[in-house]
């Protein structure tokens, strides 16, 4: 997990130092496609989801857990949010993230939880986490 930890801290570093100044956050890609700080927000939101999910699988087994993306998204209404505070909570929540991750109790890195939305989908700690870079790459990409 430490390996996954640092590959976190050099994605929120490598951003922060290197891409947000130079995006437009309020470009939004299509009409009914979410606006750039609309996809910080949801990355925030993803955040917040998988720290649980995190936190949770060091003492606690299969308890199921799950994000409706859309929802929250629209819940908390990000489009109208300072882009210097959602990119501060973002750094914040993920360095979080990096912590724990960093002391992740190796006897648990297999302990599963149920991310499925409709049907059960159990999933390893250990996954989820490089799932979880996977899914800030993929969505830091479409940011410009």
């Amino acid at each position: 997990m430490k390996q996954t930890a640092r590959k976190l801290n050099t994605a929120i570093h490598n951003f922060l130092t290197l891409r947000a100044s130079g995006i437009n956050w309020a470009k939004q890609a299509a009409p009914g496609k979410w606006s750039n700080k609309q996809i910080i927000g949801h990355l925030i939101d993803s955040a917040h989801i998988n720290l649980q999910r995190f936190v949770r699988c060091t003492y606690e087994d299969g308890f199921k857990l799950i994000y409706f993306q859309e929802e929250w998204v629209a819940a908390q209404h990000y489009n109208e949010a300072d882009i210097t505070e959602l990119l501060k909570l973002w750094e914040l929540v993920n360095l979080q993230i990096v912590r724990v991750l960093t002391n992740y109790p190796a006897d648990r890195e297999l302990a599963e939880c149920d991310n499925g939305r409709y049907e059960s989908s159990l999933n390893s700690v250990a996954f989820l986490a490089e799932d979880y870079i996977q899914h800030i790459q993929h969505h830091l990409n479409q940011l410009n």
